[in-house]
């Protein structure tokens, strides 16, 4: 029996030793995943303060629970370490690093690299290798089993290697873990048996593609259609503006067609970890190729121009109350990139911030989720939702729609509101006073 086959026998008995790389809103949801299916998980993370509150079973990220986190270190089944030693005795490893853009918005794999470079130190017959980040279609090909391979072990007999893309939306409450089905494609077909095997016993549904290239591809499909989508909401919002019509009422009233038609929301603009970043992922791969991605530049364009689109929009309606932008006082409500989170990676509102503030307005905020923010132009704590805090505003502009925020008195106590998410569709009194995206 060879190493892979001995491989097999211990993820099928959950003797197998499970290690996540990055332990952050990807990675540490899936730890605790195979550490509820019975597997001994090792979580590794650079940050000592993020591996100190996991061992002492607290959580930083709002869909992890702490109970969750303490129940499987108190049970044995889970510890972290920013020890990357660790790694040897870890049968499968799974690495859930981040992929950014650069300025230039080139990808930035030194994640990867890095984290391929640790387990390479260590590599030895049996492990199984799975890359979640996001990334280029033939990064793990051509970047992460070359560098493996430089030890002198054989791919497919020694160690295996398969590409398995997150699938993680923050804050979503009606799909847990287990439900979103898990794509995996490996280098070789034992590589994707293996990496099946492991998957399945966490996940109610594995989808095998031929190869890691197409499950790379398939992220990133999967990002760039709703990038598309948004934009195309978004010039449409537009459209709306110049013809005197909502276009949240338009939009609404579209997605009653029981077919062929998808609801996407415009609003200030794209944030998070996925859909702003993966399409430029694409787009800089074919650009390569010499292929040139139309689609996915333009609709890049029309929603990098929405935080733009927001902060004239701002100037125009307080030039419509006789109000100067400069100097003017403007609330905003929400700087994380969605509702009910508290991440601020790619948020628009960040852009909002830095294009009020060039223009002179006296910018503060309130966020029930973000306590603190701090950038090269502005740094601030969220205000307390007060009345008077909402009745001296020249301007409240409602960013995020987070749930805890109650909009009719926003609405009622406010001066005026600008509301780019429709959070005041449930309002009846003072509509007079809210414009909406």
């Amino acid at each position: 029996m060879n190493r892979l086959d001995e491989l097999s026998g211990r993820i099928a008995s959950r003797e197998a030793r499970i290690g996540v790389i990055g332990l952050g809103y990807v990675g540490l949801p899936l730890a605790l995943g195979f550490a509820r299916a019975g597997f001994p998980v090792s979580g590794f993370e650079l940050d000592a303060e993020k591996v100190k509150a996991l061992n002492e079973g607290r959580s930083y990220i709002e869909d992890v629970s702490a109970d969750e986190i303490g129940a499987a270190v108190r049970a044995g089944k889970f510890d972290a370490s920013a020890d990357f030693a660790g790694l040897a005795g870890c049968d499968v490893i799974n690495v859930c690093v981040p992929t950014p853009l650069t300025k230039t918005k080139d990808p930035d794999v030194s994640y990867i690299v890095h984290a391929v470079e640790d387990i390479r130190k260590r590599l030895r017959g049996g492990q199984l290798l799975i890359l979640g980040s996001t990334t280029y279609p033939g990064t793990t090909h051509d970047l992460f089993v070359p560098i493996l391979q430089e030890t002198g072990l054989k791919l497919g007999r020694d160690f295996a290697v398969a590409f398995a893309p997150e699938r993680i939306d923050p804050a979503n409450r009606h799909f847990a873990l287990a439900q979103v089905p898990k794509v995996v494609g490996g280098e070789t077909p034992v590589c994707t048996k293996l990496a099946v095997q492991v998957y399945e016993s966490i996940f109610d549904k594995v989808v095998a593609v031929s190869s890691s290239q197409s499950a790379e591809m398939v992220k990133l499909l999967e990002s760039t259609f709703r990038a598309i989508n948004i934009g195309l909401a978004n010039e449409v919002a537009m459209m709306c503006n110049r013809l005197g019509l909502d276009v949240w009422e338009v939009i609404d009233a579209a997605a009653t067609k029981p077919y062929g038609f998808m609801k996407f929301e415009p609003g200030p603009g794209l944030g998070g970890h996925c859909i702003p970043v993966d399409p430029s992922y694409l787009s800089w791969k074919m650009k390569s190729l010499n292929f040139s991605a139309r689609f996915i530049e333009l609709a890049t364009e029309i929603n990098g121009h929405m935080p733009e689109y927001v902060a004239q929009t701002v100037g125009d309606l307080l030039n419509e109350d006789r109000t100067a932008l400069n100097g003017s006082n403007v609330l905003l409500l929400g700087v994380a990139y969605k509702a009910n989170v508290s991440d601020l990676r790619e948020s628009p509102a960040l852009d909002v911030i830095r294009l009020l503030g060039e223009k002179g307005a006296q910018v503060s905020y309130h966020d029930p989720h973000v306590p603190e923010v701090h950038l090269d132009v502005f740094a601030a704590k969220s205000v307390e939702l007060t009345d008077e805090a909402l009745a001296s505003a020249d301007l409240v502009v409602i960013l995020t729609n987070h749930a805890g925020v109650d909009y009719d008195r926003v609405v009622a106590k406010a001066h005026r509101v600008y509301d780019t998410r429709n959070a005041t569709r449930g309002v009846r009194e003072g509509r007079e006073k809210v414009r909406k995206l």
